[in-house]
């Protein structure tokens, strides 16, 4: 909380963002009671409406005269702050928002405030997408195109058992998934939903443009996780950020335990497992009973793993 403090200054809040506005349309000399007031409603919270209009008229806020006008002569700015700068600099560097062609004009001689190699991700996957390939990066350019166009994709992919398959689909969405750091195509090949990793496309081209759209919200028909949460060392609170990006809904059966129902796409449904694991017995899986069966799995495998390394071990020692 204290380097947001220190990052973002208070200008760039909501009632700096509404007094912006309406200070702008006073200099044009286009601001009215009623503009005044539709303003504050569209942009700042819903209480303001009794007070930002009153303090301006009244003057206590003494930026604009009683007939709308105001002293300035030229429309307020948001400057930045060299540390927001060097923000923003360290953002626009990371690999993957560079896949969708965003440059750092103007910040050419800032030196960013972190850059990649000073993070060490113990939760993330190793075999990550190639974000800096060339051929990589095209395929993606030519997938953003075809979403901003509404243009087919012609895509050539090799699945995981090397097998060669070509589609052409018309692209849904890109999901970006945080533990694999992986992008994959969501996209519809027929009355069929293709999930494609990016990196596993060897070929990309764009098509014709379509009219309608063709998606059948059937086909992406969300599943439905349901946990059961211990509240202790502030896992509800860490639980509820943790998962913030999905659907969810809470509901408290005692004093310290929760009922968590989660929504997500079935192909998020591994990293999912993954992640409710990571908060240990505060968090358990109460269905569905496939997601028991995977984890029953996964333990399975650690345990033989962890067997194999610790006679490795004693082997060694033995052996010294």
């Amino acid at each position: 909380m204290e380097v947001k403090a220190i990052l973002f200054s208070e200008i760039y809040g909501s009632y700096f963002q509404v007094i912006s506005t309406v200070l702008s349309e006073a200099v044009d000399g286009s601001l009215t009671e009623k503009r005044l007031d539709e303003i504050v409603k569209d942009k700042a919270f819903d209480e303001s409406i009794f007070n930002i209009p009153w303090a301006l008229k009244r003057g206590d806020w003494p930026l604009i005269k009683e007939d709308l006008t105001t002293p300035l002569l030229n429309n307020p700015t948001m400057p930045l702050t060299n540390l927001q700068k060097r923000w923003l600099k360290a953002l626009l560097l990371d690999p993957r928002i560079r896949l969708f062609d965003v440059g750092y004009e103007g910040l050419e001689d800032v030196e960013p405030l972190y850059t990649q190699n000073m993070f060490r991700y113990f939760d993330r996957s190793s075999k990550k997408d190639p974000y800096d390939d060339e051929e990589y990066r095209y395929h993606f350019q030519i997938i953003l195109e075809g979403l901003r166009e509404k243009r087919k994709v012609f895509i050539c992919v090799k699945d995981h058992f090397g097998i060669r398959k070509k589609y052409v689909c018309i692209p849904y969405k890109l999901e970006y998934s945080s533990k694999q750091d992986k992008f994959r195509l969501l996209a519809f090949s027929g009355k069929d939903m293709l999930t494609v990793d990016v990196a596993r496309i060897q070929c990309c081209q764009l098509r014709v443009r379509y009219e309608e759209e063709p998606f059948d919200l059937q086909l992406t028909k969300k599943e439905t996780m349901v946990l059961k949460l211990v509240d202790q060392k502030k896992t509800l609170e860490r639980v509820l950020l943790h998962f913030s990006h999905l659907e969810k809904e809470t509901v408290r059966t005692d004093e310290n335990h929760y009922k968590i129902i989660l929504r997500y796409d079935k192909n998020d449904e591994m990293e999912l497992i993954i992640r409710v694991m990571s908060f240990g017995p505060t968090l358990q899986i109460m269905s569905p009973d496939r997601c028991l069966g995977l984890i029953r799995e996964k333990l399975k495998k650690q345990q033989e793993i962890s067997t194999a390394d610790s006679e490795i071990m004693c082997y060694s020692y033995t052996e010294s």
